[in-house]
This record gives structure tokens, sequence and C-alpha cells, in this order.
């Protein structure tokens, strides 16, 4: 006789990056937040070369808005910084990419003697545009956290931001009350002149006219 046999569900050979480490990952350039082109392969399970081909073959779904590449300066800037590193290690089946204090360049090397070249940046809306490129359980369930933590961050800084706001706006009000005010006075006075001229030039037309 057959024993039913219940069979577990099967666990992804992958595991979500941890939100910490995700945080590490996220910089601030040209005033937005961004991820590099590097720390999303790792991500996705993807060797940063086969990543950007990967964008490549759809380019045109990434904007300037979504995905840049950094200049010199801002390279120069995050080594600087000590953000983040793009050394990468060859090994015998996969491309493994590994972070350190600094760049050893002011562009991104393999450490096999690869061409050169300065990362890309990605931008929130370029990391969801990333969903329809980057098929595949890991890639949909990475890109499903990462949306996450930016939604996240951006609660936090509008959390932050409020009691900012709203004493801006308090004091908006205020002032526009102070200007209201203003405006009625310097009206009345207005009308006042206005009167007291007229009454000026019919004596001056009176006595023309007299004489």
């Amino acid at each position: 006789m057959k024993k039913n046999v219940t069979l577990s569900p099967k666990k992804p050979e992958f595991s979500l990056i941890d939100e910490n480490l995700l945080k590490s990952r996220i910089y601030t350039i040209r005033g937005v937040k961004v991820m590099l082109d590097a720390d999303l392969a790792e991500i996705y399970g993807y060797s940063t070369k086969r990543f950007n081909e990967q964008v490549k073959n759809n380019i045109a779904k990434f904007d300037e808005d979504f995905r840049f590449q950094l200049n010199e300066a801002e390279i120069s800037l995050l080594s600087r910084s000590k953000f983040s590193s793009l050394t990468t290690k060859k090994t015998s089946k996969t491309d493994e990419f590994s972070q350190n204090d600094n760049l050893r360049s002011k562009k991104s090397a393999s450490s096999w003697g690869g061409v050169r070249y300065a990362p890309f940046a990605f931008t929130e809306q370029g990391i969801y545009m990333l969903m329809t490129v980057l098929k595949g359980e890991q890639a949909t369930a990475q890109s499903k956290a990462l949306i996450r933590l930016f939604k996240q961050m951006k609660d936090y800084i509008a959390a932050e931001n409020a009691p900012d706001v709203s004493a801006r706006m308090v004091a908006l009000a205020t002032q526009t009350s102070q200007n209201t005010r203003d405006i009625a006075h310097y009206s009345r006075c207005c009308c006042k002149m206005r009167n007291e001229g007229a009454k000026t030039t019919y004596k001056l037309v009176s006595i023309l006219y007299i004489n």
C-alpha cells in the first residue's frame, strides 16, 4: 500500500538581501537616491557585465532620469566618502562582487584586467523599470523588496519633514494675514490721499476761476 507523501513547497535557491545591507547600497547622487549597477547585479544574481547587457538590450526603457553614468567627479566623491567599491573578482563559475572601502580607480575595473568603465546609477524609477527587463523568481522577489524599501524611505522622510512643513504653513498663513492687513491699510491711505488731492485741486480751480 502506497503512503501519501506530502511534499513541502520548494524553497527558492536564493535569499532576499538584508534590509540594512540594501540601505547601505543606496546613495544620493545628483540630488536623487540611486543604486549602482554592480550592487543591483549582485542583488539580482547577475554579473555586472551580463546585467548591463540586459539593460542595454532594452535601453529604450531607461531614460536619463532612470539611469545615468557617473562622471569622474561623482566617482571621486564616492571614493573620498568611502561609500562603496566595485572591485570584481572572477571565479570558475560566475563573477562575484565585493565592496571595498574605496574605489581603487576613478573608473571601475575588473581585477582580471577587464575593460574599465564608469558605473551606471539607477534611480527609483529605473529600478522599477528593471522589473520589466529582468525575469525570474529571484528578480521579482528582489524587485518587490527594493520597492518596499524605497517606499519606507519616502514615508520616513515625509514623517520627518511633516513638523517643519506644518510650521512653514503656519508661518505662511500668518504672513499672508499680515500682508492682507498691510494692503488694506495702504489702500485706505491711498484713498485718503486721493480725497485730499481732489479737495486741493478743487480749491485751486475755484481760486483761478474767481480771479
